[in-house]
This record gives structure tokens, sequence and C-alpha cells, in this order.
């Protein structure tokens, strides 16, 4: 991935007296009568908008038939804006296919695993597969590239959107051709290394010709696991081929402009392999709506983090979050007053150089009619519009936080593909969730005020004090390596149960669990014992007394010690948790599954044990810090309902404030704490730098 950030036009900077935070979100003129834009335009300046994402469902008016092209309109708005001085992520429209491209050619519409064509209607119907649809595709792209390329209000090309948001999979004709491509390729056009990796030996299902593979489709019992792997793998590799396709052609018309793509993280990101994407893009760019849960505040933590975790450190923009409400829950509650702001700066504290919504103005009509937007149904005299002028001002504020790093050496590793495997059926407990696994320890490592960088298995883990490996199921040789290499070198690494159990084709790693990590964590594991939702067990030691419900197995040692052992119950005395030393560092291992406030004792032993950066949270108060070469800026955000004292002086970018031993931060309100450091060294990620005072809080 290159270092370049957005392409700013001239009078954007001249505007902004600067690079300034890229704020905005997706603009849809097409669905306004033109008399509308002008006045768009002047309450976007108004509220500091300083960038749109236009054109991402406009195909069907660009092109309105075969041979035919519309462009004048969107010449008028690209002119428009740039008058305005607002840059433009001009997408390129491949999205949704028109009606004449899907009536004309249906073979390009997706097909369901129970063999049923969706219908052209709603959004993305199209096949990744489709040849058809790849023709057209790239011809638009094309004709984007060539006639804008060049237009002053071009800062950023936006490829489709959502990609494996909605059309991850498709099981039509078309796709079944292109994975036997994929696979003759992978297993070296060699039926018999096919038919060894997939252990077609078990329930009869053996090849003998390439034409007899099919997509996995509905069967009657589970299918086999490691031909349904092989088809996520397949299924995000094809909607990267299309993604690498765009790209292709922008970078040889426009290699100036930068490139991305907008990445779920959340919810539906289960369905693609992010990870090795990122290599492709010039920035990472991701989508978050919040779930109406109490644990929100956690999941856009996780989700920001994730999205750091996949840049590598560098900045990365939320392409899309809401305002408000959205429409698609079966309910869709309205923020709260003042929960937009701390949201919006929960983003930029974690690393986010850009904050933009879906979408500028409400839709009149159409499926999303109702889901909020910068400029409600209400118009400019509104609350909802006051709040985003005002947040418009103040990201302008605290621009110098642009490229400055987050301050964070606990990794949380997670995995797509252990994702995809975990959560498939045929296991000893169907109801665990990779997610919610994953939630559930990076909750208590945010409550203890620990921020987390989440990285991808392949990623470099030097540097972290404190690693965190939750139900990592499916892990590779070369990782497992890199993470016992990582504790050899002074990491504290704690690997929870159901993890390393089975290679890349989901075949049992042989000898006993937990498999890839036996060597590493001293322990050794006949037997899963997963527990009925009705049972439950003791255990004390270092989880503090408590009682464990969900899982739990019988460790035996070879070289760790004890942490926490079984109170009662079948394997009383037993190890439930344990510690080995190995080389300057600790491997951990948890064996069973702990309620909230045992996991709070244990990452907060961990942290101790670790040195790892920490400011506890009281009260609902959010502590991240973001750091360039002389200062630091630590971002306070108050979630709770009750003012919050912590010990630090400097000055608030916000509102100028200054600081001197003590910040208040009142009830639901956000600080930004600009303090210069004693020591003037690049700290970030992957240094052994002295970890930093933690904030203390009262």
């Amino acid at each position: 991935m290159t270092t370049q950030w957005i392409r700013w036009p001239a009078n954007v900077v001249a505007r902004f007296g600067g690079q300034p935070v890229a704020f905005g979100g997706d603009y849809n003129p097409e669905q306004w009568d033109e008399s509308v834009w002008p006045q768009d335009v002047r309450l976007m300046r108004e509220a500091g908008v300083n960038l749109v994402t236009v054109g991402v469902f406009s195909w069907s008016v660009l092109q309105p038939a075969p041979g035919r092209w519309n462009f004048g309109w969107l010449d008028r708005v690209l002119d428009l804006l740039h008058a305005g001085g607002i840059a433009v992520d001009l997408a390129t429209a491949t999205a949704s296919p028109p009606p004449w491209l899907t009536t004309r050619f249906p073979e390009v519409l997706p097909v369901d695993r129970h063999g049923r064509v969706m219908a052209q209607g709603g959004r993305q119907a199209w096949s990744p597969s489709s040849p058809v649809y790849r023709e057209h595709s790239l011809a638009l792209v094309e004709k984007m590239a060539e006639r804008y390329g060049e237009h002053p209000a071009l800062a950023l090309w936006h490829v489709s959107n959502e990609l494996g948001g909605h059309n991850s999979r498709s099981y039509d004709d078309a796709t079944a051709v292109a994975f036997r491509a994929w696979l003759r390729h992978r297993y070296a056009d060699s039926l018999d290394e096919l038919n060894a990796a997939w252990s077609t030996a078990a329930w009869s299902q053996a090849y003998s010709a390439w034409e007899e593979v099919q997509p996995p489709r509905l069967t009657f019992t589970d299918s086999n696991p490691t031909q349904v792997l092989d088809f996520d793998r397949f299924s995000s590799d094809q909607l990267r081929e299309q993604l690498r396709a765009e790209i292709a052609v922008l970078r040889r018309v426009t290699p100036d402009v930068p490139v991305t793509t907008n990445l779920v993280l959340f919810d539906a990101g289960k369905n693609m392999d992010y990870s090795s994407w990122i290599a492709d893009l010039d920035l990472v760019a991701s989508d978050h709506y919040l779930r109406p849960t109490p644990d929100a505040q956690s999941e856009l933590a996780f989700s920001a983090d994730r999205a750091r975790g996949l840049s590598a450190g560098k900045p990365w923009l939320l392409m899309e979050t809401a305002a408000g409400a959205t429409s698609w829950r079966p309910v869709n509650p309205a923020k709260r007053p003042g929960q937009l702001r701390r949201d919006v700066f929960s983003h930029v504290a974690r690393g986010a150089d850009g904050i933009c919504f879906f979408q500028w103005r409400a839709a009149q009509a159409g499926a999303e009619r109702f889901h909020s937007a910068m400029l409600p149904h209400a118009g400019s005299d509104s609350r909802k519009f006051r709040e985003v002028a005002a947040l418009g001002a103040e990201l302008a504020s605290c621009a110098e936080v642009l490229g400055t790093q987050v301050v964070a050496d606990c990794a949380l590793v997670f995995s797509e593909e252990s994702w995809w495997a975990a959560d498939r059926e045929g296991h000893p407990h169907n109801g665990l969730s990779y997610m919610e696994n994953a939630l559930r320890w990076y909750r208590s490592l945010r409550d203890a005020g620990i921020t987390v960088d989440i990285v991808p298995p392949s990623a470099d883990l030097s540097g972290y004090r404190l690693i965190v490996i939750p139900m990592l199921y499916l892990v590779s040789d070369r990782d497992a390596a890199a993470i016992a290499e990582a504790a050899h070198a002074g990491a504290t690494v704690l690997v929870t149960y159901f993890s390393g159990i089975v290679d890349p084709l989901d075949r049992v790693r042989l000898g006993g669990y937990p498999g890839a990590f036996r060597e590493l964590l001293g322990v050794r594991v006949e037997e899963f014992a997963p527990l009925p939702e009705a049972d439950c067990v003791d255990i004390d030691g270092v989880t503090g007394a408590t009682t464990v419900s969900t899982w739990h197995e019988e460790i035996d040692l070879t070289d760790a010690v004890a942490e926490a052992r079984y109170v009662g119950g079948d394997f009383a005395d037993a190890p439930a948790v344990t510690r080995a030393v190995r080389g300057a560092g600790e491997a951990w291992y948890v064996g069973v599954e702990l309620d909230d406030d045992a996991r709070a004792r244990l990452v907060a032993t961990l942290a101790e044990r670790s040195a790892v950066t920490s400011a506890p949270a009281a009260g609902g108060l959010e502590v991240v810090v973001r750091r360039s070469a002389g200062h630091d800026y630590t971002f306070l955000i108050n979630h709770g309902v009750t003012a919050t004292k912590v010990a630090g002086s400097g000055t608030d970018l916000l509102d100028g404030s200054i600081h001197s031993g003590e910040i208040i931060v009142p009830a639901g309100r956000v600080r930004i704490v600009k303090a210069g450091r004693a020591h003037h060294q690049r700290a970030s990620r992957g240094t052994q730098q002295e970890p930093m005072e933690a904030v203390r809080v009262r």
C-alpha cells in the first residue's frame, strides 16, 4: 500500500488553509431536481463539508441504454462542487448494473445456494463470475476515467461499493466454471491433489473429472467443509479480481489519483478475506453502522481498530457511517443528543483521518428513504444539521492530528478464514461464534483502557507487548510459528480454547489439542468437553472464584503451570487456565469460557505482567492517544452521565481550554488534549519505548 492519502484539489487546501480532515458523505444529485444542487453546495460549505462521494449507484443514469451515454449532469455536478471548494470521491458506478443489462443478459444475475435467481430491482444484482458483467463494468470504468481523470474536483477513486457486503456468494453456472478454474490453479491441475485436500474418501465424494466439481450448493446433509472453505476463498478472490480489474483501468488512465473501496469490517464483513485486499488499495476505507445493542460502543471501537490494523497504522478513512438512524433493522433508534459527536471522535481517536456519512441529503423516495442523513428531511433548520455543522467546524480545528499514529502495544489476532471455518456446522459446540468470542476479549481489553490493534495472523507481531488470540480455530504452520516467535521475543501471548485445531484445509491436527499451539502453550488436551446450556462448573485462581459455562476441558500440563483450577466437577483440581515461560515472554492458555468479571481480572493480570500501556476507564471514559514526533494528542471521550477528572496537562484542540495537572471531561463531552513530549522520538507500534504513564482516572 502506498502512503498517498487524498489528492486534495488546490482550492480545497486554500479554503481550509491546508490539508483538512476529510468530512462529508455520499451525495446523490441524480435523485434530485437540478435546481436543488446549488442549495446543496451552499449548505455543504456551511457545514464544513470538503469531500463528497458521487455516482455510487448511477450506472443506469450514466448509461441509460447500450451505447448511449449521459454525462452532462455529472459534468455540471462536479463543476459546481469544485467551484464550491468541495472535493469529489468519484465512484466507478459499477455497484449496481442497469436493468437493460440484466434484461439482455440474465446470466449476469446472481443465484443463491438454493438455486434461486436474484432478480433485478434491489442493488448489486450481479454475479462476481459473470464475464458479461465484467466486460460492461470495465467499459464504464474506462469512460469515467477518461472523462474525469483530469477534473480539478477529483480527489479519490471509489471502486464499486461494499464489495462482499451483499453479493459475496453466487452459485450460478458461470461461477461453477470459474470455481473449477480456480481449483485447477490452486491444486496444480491435479484431481488427486484436490481429492486429498478435500478428503473426498469421506461420504463417497471422490471426483474423477473436473466437470463433476460444483459450488457447494444446498445439500440434504452438511457439505464437505473443505469444499465450502475453498469456495469462501474463491468467492473473496472473485470480488478481489473485480476490484483489481477496475483499479488497473483507473491506474492506467489516471495514475496520480489514489484509489480505494469501502470495506465492511463488521456484520457482513465476514464474507471477504479483506486482509488479502489491502495491498491493492492506496488507503483503507471502511463502513460502520452502529447496531442498537448495549455494546455498540465496543463494536464501533472494534471496527475502527480493525481498519487501523489492516492499514498497518497508516491513515484510514471512515467512508460511511450514519448521522442518525439506519433503516434496515427491525427497530432503528435515533442517536441521542451528543452521541454523533462521540461516535465520530471515537473513530478519529482510533486513527481515522476522515469521516463521511451515508448520506448528505435524506432521500425522498427509494429503499433508503428513511435512512438518516447529514441534511435530514426537516431541512437545515434542524438539530441534526446544526450538530453536523458544529462537527464540521470541530474537525477542521484538529487537522494537526492528520498522519499521527495511534499508540497501541497490544494486538488482537483476527482471521477471516478462521471466522468462516469456526462458525461452520459439525463442531463439538455448534453455538460458538467466532466474532462474539473476539468481541468479548476485545471489550475486556478496552474496558481495561488498553488500545488494541486488530490484525490478521500474517501481520508483523514484533513490538507488541500483549497478543490476544481468541478462538483461532484455523491457523497455518507459518502463522503459528510467528506467534510463538513473538512470545519468545518477549510478548505475553494469550490463546483461548478451540484455537489451533485445524490446518488451512480444515483438517484436524492430530496428537491432541490445541494442535498448532501445544508446544507453545505447554499443554495437551485429549478431548473437548463443551457444556450443555444448563451446566456449569466453578474455577478459582488468577480469574478469581467464578463459574464457567459453555466450554471446559481437561488440560494436561507438559511444562506449563496452572494459574486457575477447577474447584469441582469431573475435572476437579485440574488446570483451567495455564501459563508457560517462553524465552523472554509468556504463553497463557484459557481452556474455559470466562464470564465478564473473570475475564476482566485475567486481563488486568496480563496488562500488569506485560507492562502494556493502559488507562483504565471510569464512568464511561474512553482514552486513546495519537502521537506525532513531538506531541501526544489524548482523546478523552466521556460516554457516561457524570463529569470525570483525569490527571494531565495540555491544550484542548476543540475549545482551546488550557489544562494544568487536571483535566475535567464533562458528561457526554469530548476533549482532544495536545501536550508536548519530553522525548521527540516517533513512538509507534513496533518500537520498544518505555510505556507512557497511564492517564489516571478518578
